[in-house]
């Protein structure tokens, strides 16, 4: 991570003082004889102090209130340590009819060796994200205990396995192909291994929103409180296996629900819609900022406004409101994941 540069005259006192008052750690000395160059973190704040003849001045916000306010070190640098504001700027949405095709490629090496591909490249403005992530190989991930500073966001196993661990929700558990979490924000978390060939859908707002690491907090924590409040919200397993399904908006499909409308208080909403019947289809259309649908399993035609889409797995469909869609042909195992923002916002036309 780089680095503020903190000039100090008197680099054993700095460091000490940063590390016992101000509680960061030590990361890097350079050299280890005779030190000049000492690197010291805290909350994914990187601090470089350097021998100098004179102090520099600084001024940091972090997440813990603890020592918040002017501190003087013995080498006489002024530290100004603030909260750092909790809110999460979400930009102003800008919809538009996406459509990513489950062959359309693009996959990157993203945040701890796992494959990203973008559902939605234009990420509606930055407001929204939505991403096919994959892991080929399987076996232990190189992750870390970490949260996000977000408004919404879940994650969906669309095929294999993936072990993961959150805090305050007991022991480390085994998600498979069908299986969610809702993340509420700030939640701690880690992802531990998966099988080969694991494949999520993770959907997001907003689009570019912060990662950080917590390396004071080891997962599983001591405490167990599932129905902890994360700003708002609160943690979602859904499991597949054994889950109800009900009647949805169009006759043609169940749904099962996966309970995150509930958990984020109607801002969001995610369910698996299944063709069970030849009913006659119907139009739909929503009336919330966002909806996202992504094939899961057989292949089906989708019509979007004047625009026809095959949708088989891992196809995804970005649809603005008030555009109307609707199935016109598919196969008897078709399945859908559908993630709209608020949740209940689809209906007929």
């Amino acid at each position: 991570m780089p680095a503020t540069v903190i000039d100090c005259t008197d680099l054993d006192a700095e460091v000490g003082f940063f590390t016992s008052e101000v509680g960061f750690r030590v990361q890097l000395v350079i050299p280890a004889d005779a030190p000049r160059r000492v690197v010291v973190e805290r909350e994914g704040v990187a601090l470089e102090l350097r021998r100098s003849s004179a102090n520099t001045p600084i001024r940091l916000s972090v997440d813990d209130p603890r020592g918040v306010g002017e501190l003087r070190s013995p080498g006489g640098s002024v530290v100004e340590l603030s909260v750092r504001s909790s809110e999460v700027e979400v930009p102003d949405n800008a919809p538009s009819l996406t459509v990513v095709d489950a062959d359309a490629g693009g996959f990157g090496v993203g945040r701890a060796g796992m494959e990203y591909r973008d559902l939605l490249p234009d990420r509606w403005g930055g407001r929204f994200i939505a991403s096919h992530i994959r892991i080929d190989d399987g076996g232990d991930v190189a992750d870390w205990v970490h949260f996000h500073r977000i408004r919404f966001q879940m994650i969906f196993v669309a095929s294999g396995w993936v072990d993961v661990v959150y805090e305050d929700q007991g022991p480390p558990f085994r998600m498979h192909a069908g299986d969610c979490v809702l993340q509420p924000p700030q939640i701690r978390h880690r992802v531990l291994r998966s099988s080969a060939g694991l494949e999520v859908i993770e959907v997001g707002c907003p689009a570019e929103h912060d990662t950080l690491a917590d390396h004071d907090l080891e997962l599983p924590n001591a405490s167990t409180a599932p129905e902890r409040d994360f700003g708002g919200q609160r943690f979602v397993r859904h499991v597949a296996a054994g889950a109800p399904t009900a009647p949805w908006v169009d006759p043609s499909f169940v749904v099962r629900d996966t309970g995150i409308g509930d958990a984020t208080a109607g801002l969001a909403g995610a369910s698996v819609v299944t063709h069970t019947s030849d009913a006659t289809a119907s139009a739909l259309v929503h009336d919330g900022e966002f909806l996202l649908l992504v094939g899961l399993a057989g292949d089906a035609t989708l019509e979007v406004g004047d625009r026809t889409v095959d949708v088989r797995p891992r196809t995804s469909v970005a649809i603005p409101p008030g555009m109307p869609w609707c199935w016109q042909g598919h196969h008897a195992d078709h399945e859908a994941l559908v993630v709209s923002l608020p949740a209940g916002s689809v209906r007929r036309r």
